[in-house]
C-alpha cells in the first residue's frame, strides 16, 4: 500500500506524568499483537517511519501503539480520516518495531530490495550462473590462445585509449583540486538544530562493534538529535552479543533486518532506512572513527547549500597506517583519491563516485531516487550515478573519517574485487539505455561517467597487455609477438606517461603533514596497483556466478589508532 510521505518530527519523550486526552494504559505487544490488517490499512512502511502501530479495533475505536505523545498528537488527523476515531496507547519503541517486523517483516525485506527503480536496479539479473561462467571461460581461452593478431592489437589499442583518457581525466582533475577554493560566506545561523540519523550496518563483528561505540559516542551534537542505528542482520548472534554487552547509551538503538537469501550492505541500509528519525542520513561502517565535530559541519554545509546538494562526502584516512606496506600504499591511494580527484571531479562538474561511509544525505532526495540498490556491491558509486541522472549534486567536505585499511593481500584482493564488480554491474545497468543516459547527464558528464567506469574497469583487465609491451622490448615470449615495433613502443611511452602523472599526484597528495611520511612509499605504488589486475579478474568470474554474493572484508585485524 502507496502512502504520501509524512511529515518528519523528532520523537522526544513524554514529559513524566502527562498523557494527552484519549489514551489508554500502555500495553504488552508480545502477550496481545496487534491486528495485521489495521498495519496493512496504514501501510508497514508508514508505520516504520512514523513509529506508530494500528493495534486493535473495539466498539468503532481504532487503538494506536505509540511510543511518544507528541508524535501521534501531531499524526491524529491523519489516522482520523484513514480509521475514524482512535485512541492512543503506550509501548517502547522497540516493542512497536519489533511487532511489526515479526507481522509484515517480509512486506518490509520485499520494500527493501526492490526499492531501487527496476529500470536502473541489477535484481533482475537472471541468467544462469553455471552458463555465464562457461562463455566467461570460452571467451577467455578463445583470446588468450587462440585470438588472431588484429584481436590482440584491437584489444591493445583499447587499452591506450582507456589510459590516455583515463590519465588526462585524473591529469585534469588533480589540477582542478588545485586551484584556490572560492570563499566561503559565513556560517549561517540554524535557529533550530535538525536530527540527524546514522545507519551503521554490522556484520559478524566482534571486537570492532564495542570500539565502534566508544568512537561514535565522541561525536559532538546535541544527544536528542543524534540517532545512531545499528543494523545488524538476523541470525548475527556475534554482533548482537557483541552490542548486548557494550552498553549502548541512549542515541544508539539496534536495528535487526530479517534474513533471506540476499545480504548486502545495501539491503540492510534500506531495511533501516524506514525506522530513521532523521532529516538527514548518514552512513558509517563499522571500523569508522569520525572526527567529534563532522555532523555540526555537516548540518552546516547543508545549511550554506541549495536543496540540489544531496549528498555531501567526507574524506577517508586510515588509522592503522603504519601496520605495513600494503596499509601505506593504500593510505596514498586513498589520500590521492580522496584528497585530489574526487574534489577535482565535483569541480569539472562531473558525476563523482561516492564512498560507502562517510556519506551523508538529504533524506527527501535519497528517498527521491530510490534509496539504494539492494543487490548492487558497490552501492555507493551507483548511488552517486542515480543522485546526479536526476540533477542532484554531490560535494566533497573538508572533514576525516579514520578507519581500518586492509592491509592483507588477500583481504585487499577480495575488497577490491567487491568494488571491481559493482562498478561492472553499474556500468551495464545505467548503460542500458545509452540515449536516456545522455539526455540525463549531457554530453560532458556521459562521457565522464564512461572514463569512470568503463575506463576503470577495462585498465584493470586488460594492464597484463601493457605488461607484455615490456616482455616484446627484451625479446621474451608474449602474446604481442609479430606486432610491429612501433607499436609497443608507443605502449611503453603512453605507460611512462600515465606513471608520472600518478606518482606526481600521489606526491601532491601527500603534502599534508600527517602524510608526509608516506612520500618514501609512493614508488612502492608499481607493485601494489598490478594487484588490481588479480582482483578485476576475480571480480569478473564472480559476476559470471555470483552478481549479488557480498565478499564481506574482515575488520579488526589491524586496529589500532596509534597509526594515526
Amino acid at each position: 500500500m502507496r502512502h504520501q510521505p509524512l511529515q518528519r518530527v523528532t520523537r522526544l519523550p513524554a514529559p513524566p506524568g502527562r498523557m494527552p486526552p484519549g489514551h489508554l494504559p500502555p500495553i504488552d505487544l508480545r502477550a496481545t499483537p496487534p491486528d495485521p490488517r489495521l498495519i496493512d490499512r496504514l501501510g508497514p512502511l508508514c508505520c516504520a517511519e512514523t513509529g506508530l502501530l494500528p493495534w486493535r479495533q473495539a466498539g468503532g475505536v481504532t487503538v494506536i501503539a505509540a511510543a511518544q505523545a507528541d508524535v501521534y498528537s501531531r499524526h491524529a488527523p491523519m489516522l482520523g480520516e484513514l480509521f475514524g476515531p482512535v485512541v492512543m496507547v503506550l509501548a517502547p519503541e522497540a516493542a512497536i518495531r519489533a511487532a511489526l517486523v515479526a507481522l509484515r517483516g517480509a512486506a518490509l525485506v520485499k520494500a527493501a530490495e526492490t526499492r531501487a527503480p527496476a529500470p536502473l536496479s541489477c535484481r533482475h539479473w537472471k541468467a544462469e550462473a553455471g552458463g555465464r561462467r562457461l562463455l566467461l571461460l570460452a571467451i577467455v581461452l578463445d583470446v588468450v590462445w587462440l585470438a588472431p593478431q588484429p584481436v590482440v592489437t584491437g584489444l591493445l589499442v583499447w587499452t591506450l585509449l582507456t589510459l590516455a583518457l583515463g590519465t588526462g581525466l585524473k591529469a585534469a582533475a588533480v589540477l582542478a583540486a588545485l586551484r584556490p577554493a572560492p570563499p566561503e560566506g559565513p556560517p549561517p545561523v540554524i535557529a533550530r538544530l535538525p536530527c540527524v540519523s546514522i545507519l551503521v550496518p554490522l556484520l559478524h563483528e566482534t571486537g570492532i562493534a564495542a570500539k565502534l561505540v566508544g568512537r561514535l559516542a565522541r561525536l559532538d551534537y546535541p544527544s536528542g538529535l543524534l540517532d545512531i542505528v545499528l543494523v545488524v542482520e538476523e541470525g548475527d548472534r556475534t554482533t548482537a552479543e557483541t552490542l548486548a554487552a557494550a552498553r549502548l547509551p541512549p542515541t544508539m538503538r539496534v536495528v535487526t533486518v530479517p534474513g533471506g537469501p540476499l545480504k548486502t550492505k545495501p539491503r540492510a541500509l534500506n531495511f533501516a532506512l524506514p525506522f530513521c528519525r532523521g532529516e538527514f542520513i548518514g552512513v558509517y561502517d563499522a571500523e569508522d572513527a569520525p572526527a567529534p565535530d563532522q555532523i555540526r559541519r555537516i548540518v552546516t554545509r547543508f545549511h550554506q547549500r541549495g536543496e540540489q546538494v544531496a549528498c555531501l562526502q567526507g574524506r577517508l584516512d586510515f588509522y592503522n597506517v603504519r601496520s605495513n606496506a600494503m596499509s601505506r600504499c593504500f593510505a596514498v591511494e586513498y589520500a590521492t583519491w580522496f584528497r585530489l580527484v574526487l574534489p577535482g571531479l565535483a569541480r569539472l562538474g562531473l558525476p563523482i563516485p561516492l564512498g560507502g561511509t562517510t556519506l551523508f544525505f538529504r533524506r527527501a532526495a535519497l528517498e527521491a531516487v530510490g534509496g539504494w540498490d539492494a543487490h548492487n556491491v558497490t552501492e555507493d558509486a551507483d548511488l552517486g550515478l542515480r543522485l546526479a541522472r536526476l540533477g542532484y549534486r554531490a560535494e566533497l567536505i573538508d572533514s576525516d573519517t579514520l578507519e581500518e585499511a586492509t592491509c592483507h593481500p588477500r583481504g585487499w584482493v577480495r575488497q577490491r574485487s567487491r568494488w571491481i564488480k559493482g562498478y561492472m554491474v553499474t556500468w551495464i545497468v545505467h548503460s542500458r539505455r545509452p540515449l536516456r543516459l545522455w539526455r540525463d547527464l549531457g554530453t560532458w558528464r556521459t562521457a565522464g561517467v564512461q572514463v569512470l567506469f568503463l575506463g576503470a574497469i577495462s585498465q584493470a583487465l586488460l594492464a597484463p597487455l601493457l605488461w607484455a609491451c615490456w616482455l616484446m622490448t627484451l625479446g621474451l615470449p608474449n602474446p604481442l609477438a609479430g606486432m610491429p615495433a612501433p607499436v609497443p613502443q608507443a605502449a611503453i611511452g603512453l605507460f611512462l606517461l600515465a606513471e608520472t602523472v600518478n606518482l606526481a599526484a600521489a606526491m601532491i597528495a601527500c603534502r599534508a603533514p600527517q602524510h608526509r611520511h608516506l612520500r618514501r612509499w609512493v614508488p612502492a605504488l608499481w607493485l601494489y596497483f598490478p594487484l588490481a589486475s588479480l582482483a578485476a579478474l576475480k571480480a569478473l568470474w564472480d559476476l559470471a556466478g555470483r552478481p549479488f554474493h557480498w565478499d564481506k572484508t574482515p575488520h579488526g585485524l589491524c586496529d589500532d589508532l596509534s597509526g594515526a
